[in-house]
């Protein structure tokens, strides 16, 4: 059985990036700007305060795990008033140390290990767009072990580093997606997959992509008429149905003329189309350029943006 959650992950390609210790005690407070990349931390000892733009601000303890899958701005700070020193994390350079906010002696009134990581594929927006702004998890310990081992791996320089980098930081996002409650989620692939009838349709979009899916098609993989099916799915996912089956057969398409060993024809044919012109028109109009052009030039943000519609 497909598991398109686990399969969108693969597909993006994640690597990690950067990761550090970060600790503070008495009055603290910091601002970080915009970052655009998944960022995530794990408390490792004590308490202290996040406020993420947009999203209501929590206090995060002991055991807790927090993923932001885009980073927006945020203000993390101790619990007595202080002004906010501003950090921007494109331009300052990652250091090599523990970074220690407020009183610099004594012990710490909260300690936390946390980094950012990226994504290979220029279809990183497509998960993004998907999950929720804050992942926020409570008592699973497994996560910030993970979280240590990231860490621990990131700080070597052995043989197999990277390799090792990327399949813990795909560990670590499908077990914190796992353990989000998809039920409570904003609408996207998570609160779709938490929904039997929904993700019936979602397991076999992904499952057969070659395949000439219609809507009538898929309501019957979900047992449900055409129309409560559409509806079903547009308030669970967010998007209709053959949107999300069409920027899926792109972002496989995207992966496949990465890899340069297929002719367009037989990318055409994995994903559903009859021709190589159809195909061609349709990625042309999706992307924003033909199959070629993207084959030939580096991946850009604004390509990326451009590209992405659900």
């Amino acid at each position: 059985m497909a598991d398109p959650l686990s399969e969108m992950i693969q597909l993006l390609r994640p690597r990690a990036v950067f990761s550090k210790g970060i600790s503070g005690a008495g009055r603290w407070a910091v601002r970080y700007g915009e970052f655009g990349q998944p960022g995530f931390c794990a408390v490792t000892e004590g308490r202290c305060r996040l406020a993420v733009d947009g999203e209501a601000p929590v206090v995060l303890e002991e055991g807790d795990f927090v993923l932001l899958p885009a980073t927006p701005a945020f203000t993390m700070s101790g619990f007595e008033s202080a002004p906010a020193l501003r950090i921007d994390p494109k331009a300052n350079p990652a250091p090599d140390r523990e970074i220690r906010h407020g009183r610099q002696d004594g012990p710490p009134d909260v300690r936390q290990f946390g980094g950012y990581f990226s994504f290979d594929s220029p279809d990183a927006g497509l998960l993004v767009s998907l999950l929720p702004r804050m992942i926020h998890i409570r008592g699973i310990p497994r996560l910030t072990q993970l979280v240590r081992l990231v860490g621990e791996e990131a700080a070597r320089e052995d043989i197999g580093r990277d390799l090792i980098l990327v399949r813990l930081v795909e560990i670590l996002l499908i077990e914190a997606l796992r353990a989000t409650s998809a039920k409570e989620a904003q609408p996207g692939l998570l609160r779709g997959l938490a929904d039997p009838r929904v993700a019936a349709a979602l397991r076999s979009m992904h499952g057969d992509v070659e395949r000439s899916w219609t809507v009538p098609d898929l309501a019957r993989e979900a047992g449900m008429s055409r129309s409560a099916f559409f509806d079903r799915f547009v308030r669970m996912v967010g998007v209709r149905p053959m949107e999300y089956l069409l920027s899926w057969r792109m972002a496989v398409a995207k992966n496949l003329l990465r890899g340069g060993e297929l002719a367009l024809d037989e990318v055409a044919r994995r994903i559903g189309y009859g021709s190589a012109s159809t195909f061609s028109t349709a990625f042309s109009r999706h992307v924003g350029l033909p199959p070629g052009r993207f084959m030939r030039r580096p991946a850009t943000q604004d390509e990326t943006a451009a590209s992405l519609q659900v």
